[in-house]
């Protein structure tokens, strides 16, 4: 390889393990951006960092030296870390889950929450340690004025700790979440803020999903450092300047085009039509992550049933809420109100064979894709989100055009927002009425948003995300 080397770090790799009946590991290959980014990049790939995320992964780490064989990664060379089990828990659910998480979305309850006490000191030390992980393997794997590209929150110290060891690489992090504001990014001890902004400020470029984003990160930069904010939003502190970036993720129409016309597919959606006859549909597809909104879209549903009583018996909630991070009791509850609150629309609204609300909880990739194609209306409400591509993806596969409700908070609202039903997340008033509007809209209407709705949630795909960020980290 040459100094063209490009290497990727992220917490989750692309591809995982899991144990067969006789005993064998099964790998499984993900997809997304940062796979056909690197993809694309041919004999310039380098080696992709992750950390083993389970006992799966960490017993083919173990079998491998930590370097994966490449029959299992698609040709990518892949080095997983098996990181201890407690740091790693420290790391991912202690802090990068349950703090980082939760001051970028605006999710604490502050009056009660969070507490940085020893508890906190202890999980924080587990995420220095892992965070020196990740950067020791990357200089140790980096040639000589490589380009580093490291993602999101998980790893926000690395860009600091890498360019310590270092200097001469060329090192861009990526936030796929939204970032806090100064007044709610305080929230954090005085100095783990610092900390993880002079981590960040450690790459020659800082990149984000929007503007929106990008700005809210450099007025922390500004209040909480004191740093320099430059006209082109460049932030300067201890004498090296940090450049920002803005890229937008878009769908990948080719990929959804084809994966969601399948046979497969087509069987799922005829058996959700069997079950919704031949009534409207609000879909909506998401995790239980708390900042998804799904129990407050509920809510929306009945407010909708009750305030616009002609819908009952001929609209039907097609609701996916695929359990999230379920090793974290708030979410285990979260997970179970939503079922709650499901149950109780249909015992107060069902008749003869309308089941208001159906609800599905175990995930299925095809299941999703074929209620994307039947979807009337998609429900995409999140408190913030950093894009949200489902709000993307539902308009490229939909076959009879789709009306889009979307939150003002999710990062998608800067691209879909003239041809999007816009809400505020928190108005159960305003989305069921919100709701109403999009089920009453025009047909020819629909098609219409949902053609303009679809050009511009594939106006940037993927793989010119990934190699755009590269340009304009080489570049600087």
């Amino acid at each position: 390889m040459t100094a063209k080397q490009v290497l990727v770090a992220s917490n989750r790799g692309p591809v995982s393990y899991s144990p067969a009946d006789d005993g064998s590991l099964v790998a499984k290959r993900g997809g997304g951006g940062l796979v056909s980014g690197l993809s694309a990049l041919g004999p310039e790939a380098g080696t992709w960092v992750c950390a083993a995320l389970g006992e799966g992964d960490r017993e083919a780490a173990g079998h491998h030296g930590g370097r994966l064989p490449e029959a299992d990664t698609g040709g990518q060379a892949v080095r997983m870390l098996d990181i201890p089990a407690e740091t790693f828990d420290a790391a991912y659910n202690g802090v990068a889950n349950s703090v980082l998480w939760f001051v970028h979305h605006l999710l604490y309850q502050t009056p009660f929450e969070p507490v940085f006490d020893a508890a906190f000191e202890k999980q924080w030390a587990g995420y220095e340690a892992y965070s020196e992980a990740f950067a020791d393997a990357l200089a140790d794997e980096a040639e000589r004025g490589a380009a580093v590209l490291v993602q999101d929150y998980h790893l926000s110290l690395v860009p600091g700790l890498l360019r310590q060891r270092r200097p001469d690489l060329r090192i861009g992090h990526f936030s796929h979440t939204p970032w806090a504001p100064p007044e709610l990014f305080r929230i954090l001890p005085d100095a783990v803020a610092r900390q993880v902004l002079t981590g960040i400020l450690g790459a020659d470029r800082a990149a984000f999903l929007t503007r929106r984003w990008a700005d809210a990160f450099a007025a922390c930069c500004a209040d909480v450092l004191g740093a320099e904010v430059g006209p082109d939003g460049s932030v300067t502190y201890g004498g090296r300047t940090t450049r920002i970036g803005v890229h937008r993720l878009g769908a990948d129409a080719g990929f959804l085009r084809e994966r969601a016309f399948r046979p497969d597919v087509d069987e799922r959606l005829a058996g959700l039509r069997k079950q919704v006859g031949d009534r409207r549909t609000v879909v909506r597809v998401d995790r239980t992550e708390l900042s998804k909104n799904i129990v407050r879209g509920l809510h929306a549903f009945r407010r909708l049933l009750t305030d616009s009583p002609e819908w009952r018996g001929r609209v039907t909630h097609v609701a996916f809420a695929y359990p999230s991070r379920q090793d974290l009791e708030v979410y285990r509850a979260y997970t179970a109100e939503v079922s709650r609150v499901a149950d109780g629309i249909n015992a107060e609204f069902a008749e003869g064979d309308w089941t208001p609300v159906v609800l599905h909880v175990r995930d299925d990739f095809a299941r999703s894709l074929a209620a994307y194609r039947m979807a009337d209306v998609a429900l995409v409400n999140p408190i913030r989100d950093g894009m949200n591509l489902v709000a993307k993806e539902v308009p490229v596969v939909s076959e009879r055009g789709v009306a889009l409700v979307l939150s003002t908070e999710a990062g998608a609202a800067a691209e879909l927002s003239d041809d999007a039903i816009m809400v505020n997340p928190y108005d159960i008033r305003g989305t069921a009425e919100a709701l109403h509007r999009a089920l009453s809209m025009p047909a020819d209407e629909r098609e219409r948003r949902t053609k303009r709705l679809a050009a511009a949630a594939t106006a940037l795909p993927p793989s010119r995300w990934f190699l755009d960020q590269l340009t304009a980290l080489r570049e600087g």
